[in-house]
Parts: structure tokens; sequence; C-alpha cells
């Protein structure tokens, strides 16, 4: 495989095939991520990409699903991103799901019907970093979309059958918007709908200008008992009609794995607990991106 700078995937693409088509992030303006600082956002040749699929069918059969790389692999024009789908249902039939990172920006650029296509040829998942639901939280970390945005280009691919998995950060919004951030998310979520949510607890990346800002004290860090409660008050302002929630990331905290709205009540118990000192935190240096 060629693989180029840094190689990202969600948690649940572990044992995926990692097929790089991309390098960087057509955005990378994020200011709390540091993945991609210096890295130029470009779409890999067709030569290699193909190369890439031919070596996944002689050396990667045990394999049933693969991972576009790297941050934002959608955006690829609709051409080139179907010729990748069809060589990988030709040369790996034995693949039953295709995966990609997606943002506001590149599910914009697709329409309905471009995005039922990409599905009906096996583009099963998107995952989408919506990060808050708070717009002024979004302007501050320079996501790049509004809350609205989020929802109708979330909305979007959900019509178009796409599974969805978006991403949100506890403590982004620091200190002073805790529960608004976390009120505001969840009205977001619960207006998109998604299959699936990951909560990851926010840790500060040296070199980032979010960290810049800790460092100058603009920006004020949660405690782990308040990025509990911004937990508790998020999944009680989310509403969804069946859909997983997650914030068992290697940053968390406190591992929670719940099905909305299902386990809603006994989870948000869960958290009182660990809150009132009954379930143990997982100790700092365990923590990890």
């Amino acid at each position: 495989m060629h693989y180029e700078g840094h190689i990202i995937r969600p948690p649940s693409e572990a044992n995926s095939i990692l097929l790089q088509i991309t390098v960087g992030c057509s955005h990378n303006k994020c200011s709390f991520c540091g993945t991609y600082k210096g890295e130029r956002f470009r779409i890999k040749e067709d030569s290699i990409i193909m190369e890439d699929i031919a070596f996944a069918a002689n050396y990667c059969k045990r394999q049933r699903r693969v991972f576009l790389c790297d941050g934002d692999a959608l955006i690829i024009p609709q051409k080139r991103l179907m010729n990748i789908l069809l060589q990988i249902k030709k040369q790996l039939p034995w693949v039953t799901r295709v995966g990609v990172y997606a943002n506001a920006k590149s599910l914009k650029m697709k329409t309905p019907d471009e995005l039922r296509e990409l599905k009906a040829n096996g583009l099963g998942i998107a995952y989408m970093g919506l990060e808050t639901g708070d717009d002024l939280i979004l302007k501050k970390i320079n996501k790049g979309a509004t809350s609205e945005t989020m929802i109708q280009m979330g909305r979007k691919a959900r019509d178009a059958g796409i599974k969805l998995s978006i991403t949100v950060i506890l403590g982004i919004a620091g200190k002073e918007r805790s529960t608004i951030h976390a009120k505001e998310t969840g009205r977001v979520l619960s207006a998109i709908d998604p299959e699936y949510i990951g909560a990851l607890s926010l840790m500060l990346i040296p070199g980032t200008p979010l960290y810049q800002d800790y460092a100058s004290g603009r920006f004020h860090l949660l405690e782990p008992n308040d990025m509990l409660e911004e937990l508790k008050t998020m999944i009680a302002a989310t509403n969804l009609s069946k859909g997983l929630f997650h914030a068992n990331h290697a940053s968390n905290y406190l591992p929670i794995k719940a099905r909305l709205p299902k386990d809603k009540e006994a989870t948000l118990k869960i958290i009182e607990q660990a809150l009132s000192g009954k379930v143990p935190l997982k100790p700092e240096y365990l923590r990890a991106l």
C-alpha cells in the first residue's frame, strides 16, 4: 500500500482495509486539530489508487470492509469516486461496506442523486465531525459550517440511505459555554437523527490555535466532573429514533455505550453515580487520542 503523511481512521474501522485516496484534509482549519498541519490537500493519482486496490485483492482477503482515507475523501469528483467504488466492487467482491470521512462542504458538493449512486455502489457509512451544535463555538473553532448547515447535510446523507456516524467533542466550548454547547449539540443531533454518535473528550494538541488559547489563559479546560456533567446534559438533550451513543473512546473518563432512546435513563443514572464517586473514572495517564 502507498501511504503518505498521517493516516487516521475511526475506531470502528480498525479491521478495515485502509485505502488512501487523498492526502490530508480539504478544510484543515479547525483550531483543535493538528493532524494535517503542514500537509497540502490533494487527491492521489488514479494509477496509485488502482495499484493499492490490486494489492488488497491479493493480500487483504480476510477484511470485509474498506475505509477511504484521509480526512475528506468524499470531496473527490463523482466520476473518479465512482470508478474507485466500482473497482473495489470488481476486485474485492467479498467487501460488504465502504466507509469515508465527510464534512458539510463535501456533502454539499454532492447532489442527492450522486449520494444515492454512491450508496448503490458500496458506500455504506459516512463519518462526520459535528464537534458542537453551538454556532458561536463552531465559528470559534473554524469548523466552516453553521449548525443549520450541519443539520441539512447530515439529513442529506441519511435521506440517500448512507448510514451516518457523528463525532462530538466534550469540553470543546470550555467552561463558559459548556451547558449551551451540550444542549445545542443535543438539539442538532436530534434533528439529524444519525445511526451512531461518538463523543470524544477534548485533549489539547501542542501547536494548535486552541492549545495556544489555553496556554495564554483565553481557554479554560474542563475538569473530569465538568466533562461528565456536559455528557449528562448532552445525552438528556439528544432524542434519537434509534441510534447508538458511544462515549467509549480512549480520551473519555467514563466509557458509555447506550442505545437511544431505550438506554437513556439508565445511562443518565450511571453518569450520576460517577459524579457522586460510586463509579471510578479512567485515570489521566490512560487517556489517549
